[in-house]
């Protein structure tokens, strides 16, 4: 029996202001890119069930065209006969009840399984039974319907219990809402043949738990998530469990380093062959004020002119000269770099020339936060 877990797909997201040859932002359109890759493999592969475990959409009010797209790519894993089950994560799931839950809208449809309702439901087969605990808001109601599913396993079929939480304090993801399923109760686990996660974005089994898997997000929600692969889990479930974990093809995140100490050599041989498309973050190490005047986002960004996007980090060279924490504190941004030039440049014609520089960029910088507040 072989089941397709995939989870956190989170389609509607947007990030970074760049729009594809569409006009859609070019990070939704990665998300769509991602969830049809896993859908032309659920036509390969021909699993005997499909299980989703929750946050279909970034919000539970997305816009027209997630909920477009996800329409059609509903409709086109419907027509492959096969059993789709799905649960309601966080993202998906309304924080009142004013709302009705996004899941609705695929009710109509004759092989698709919806779970949504922030509490307990048995969707059963004639070989297996899937234990279906969708997100919950309230961790009191959570407690009596997990004991629900504990009450409805099913010795003489398979059992799957699917689930959309952190579990364990090492799972968070920092979130407002997220359910963290209790320890007590993660006894249940062992009278399941496998336990099917989503929440965590990345993938693995938890904790001593052989049969217990997150299948990780198929795309980025946050550039702090530095994770390349990125796919779904192929859970063969036999007289014992084996996972086989399926990458997909997602847009890089390149990593590069330029020691400033040795910046004009750093930046001749400096190796962008790996960065077309690539999300790029730049990582300038060992600076000082006076270089940090100097170097501008502006060149380093237009040496990677085939990347998608690209970041930039500084991080100050420690010196026992520099300015105290207490002096920073005290001093502005602008007054502590003015002070590392009066120190520092004793050339009163170069020490204007900074000084006016300076006080041109935090010029700029203030007039762009006043333009966004």
């Amino acid at each position: 029996m072989k089941i397709l877990h995939f989870s956190d797909t989170h389609l509607g997201y947007n990030d970074l202001d760049i729009l594809d040859e569409n006009n859609v932002n070019q990070r939704e359109a990665d998300f769509y890119d991602a969830f049809t890759q896993v859908v032309q493999q659920i036509e390969e592969i021909k699993p005997d069930y499909i299980i989703h475990t929750g946050d279909l959409f970034h919000r539970s009010s997305p816009s027209n065209r997630a909920i477009t797209f996800a329409l059609e790519q509903f409709s086109r894993i419907n027509s492959f006969g096969i059993p789709f089950v799905i649960i309601a994560g966080n993202h998906s799931t309304p924080r009142t009840n004013l709302s009705s839950p996004i899941l609705k809208i695929f009710e109509s449809y004759e092989n698709i399984y919806l779970s949504y309702s922030q509490e307990y439901k048995k969707i059963e087969f004639d070989n297996i039974v899937f234990h279906t605990l969708p997100h919950m808001n309230d961790d009191t109601r959570a407690l009596e319907q997990i004991e629900k599913c504990e009450s409805n396993i099913d010795k003489t079929k398979k059992n799957i219990m699917m689930l959309h939480c952190s579990v364990g304090a090492w799972y968070l993801m920092q979130e407002f809402g997220e359910w963290v399923y209790p320890t007590d109760k993660e006894y249940i686990f062992q009278s399941m043949d496998y336990v099917a996660l989503g929440h965590w974005h990345g993938f693995g089994s938890v904790g001593k738990h052989e049969n217990v898997y997150y299948s990780g997000s198929t795309e980025r929600t946050s550039l702090n998530d530095k994770r390349n692969s990125k796919g779904f889990i192929l859970a063969n479930i036999d007289e014992s469990l084996d996972i086989e974990y399926k990458e997909i093809n997602i847009r890089p995140i390149i990593l590069k380093q330029i020691d400033c100490e040795n910046y004009v050599e750093e930046i001749k041989s400096l190796d962008v062959s790996d960065t077309k498309d690539a999300i790029v973050e730049v990582k300038l190490i060992n600076l000082t004020a006076l270089q940090s005047i100097d170097i501008q986002n502006k060149e380093i960004k237009e040496l990677f002119e085939d990347a998608m996007s690209v970041s930039i980090k500084r991080e100050f060279k420690k010196n026992t000269n520099d300015v105290s924490v207490d002096d920073i504190e005290a001093l502005s941004l602008e007054d502590y770099f003015l002070e590392h030039i009066k120190e520092d440049v004793k050339d009163d014609k170069e020490n204007d020339r900074l000084k006016l520089k300076v006080q041109e960029l935090f010029s700029k910088y203030e007039e762009a936060n006043n333009d966004t507040v």
